[in-house]
C-alpha cells in the first residue's frame, strides 16, 4: 500500500457518483478486507466488525468530499479536514520500514481490526497528496455520470477522462452522433 494515489483509489470504490445510484463495490466488511489485500495490504487481513467497517466508509467519503473539492478548485469543508486531521492523530504511526517486493513500505500493525489501523496508508497518502506538490494533478472525469477522482500524470497535465477506454471514447462517441445528426 505505498502508491502516492491510493486515497483515490479507496474514494473510487465508489464510483459513477453522478448517476442517481452510484455503484458500491464495498458493501461488507469482508469486501473492505478484499480490498486492502488486493492493494498491497496484508493478504490476509480480516473484516473489520460491522461498526469499523462503518467508519471506513465514513472516511471514504470525507476522503472523496476533500479531493473533489479540490479537484473543482474548491475550498474543502471544514469539517471534512477536521475529520481527516482527527483520523490522522488516532491512526498508527509511521515509525518502522520493512523490505517488500522491490522496495520498502511501512510497517503496520492491523490486528486490531479498527478502520483506522487498516487504513492508516490510505489516510497517509491523503495527507501526502494534500501536502504535497501534485495536488494541482488531482482531476475529476468530465464525464457528468463518472466523476472519477485520478491523479493526471500526463506531461501536458490537461487529461479530462478516467480513461481514455471509457469515457473519453463515450464523449467522442457522443460528440460524432451528435454532429452526424446536425448534417
Amino acid at each position: 500500500m505505498n502508491r502516492p494515489d491510493l486515497c483515490l483509489e479507496f474514494v473510487n470504490t465508489r464510483y459513477w457518483r453522478g448517476q442517481d445510484v452510484p455503484t458500491e463495490t464495498l458493501n461488507a466488511p469482508d469486501d473492505l478486507a478484499s480490498w486492502i489485500a488486493a492493494n498491497g495490504g496484508p493478504k490476509a487481513a480480516k473484516a473489520p466488525p460491522p461498526r469499523e467497517f462503518e467508519r471506513a466508509i465514513e472516511l471514504r467519503e470525507t476522503i472523496h468530499r476533500l479531493f473533489d473539492a479540490e479537484a473543482q478548485d474548491k475550498a474543502p469543508a471544514a469539517r471534512d479536514l477536521e475529520a481527516l486531521n482527527e483520523a490522522l492523530e488516532k491512526a498508527p504511526a509511521r515509525t518502522t520500514l520493512k523490505r517488500e517486493r522491490g522496495g520498502y513500505g511501512w510497517d503496520v500493525d492491523i490486528r486490531s481490526g479498527t478502520a483506522l489501523a487498516l487504513l492508516a496508508p490510505v489516510l497517509w497518502t491523503a495527507g501526502d497528496l494534500l501536502t504535497g506538490t501534485r495536488l494541482d494533478r488531482v482531476r475529476r472525469c468530465a464525464n457528468p455520470d463518472c466523476l472519477f477522482l485520478f491523479l493526471d500524470d500526463s506531461r501536458a497535465g490537461k487529461r479530462r477522462w478516467c480513461s481514455m477506454s471509457s469515457c473519453g471514447n463515450r464523449a467522442k462517441a457522443k460528440r460524432h452522433y451528435h454532429k452526424s445528426r446536425e448534417e
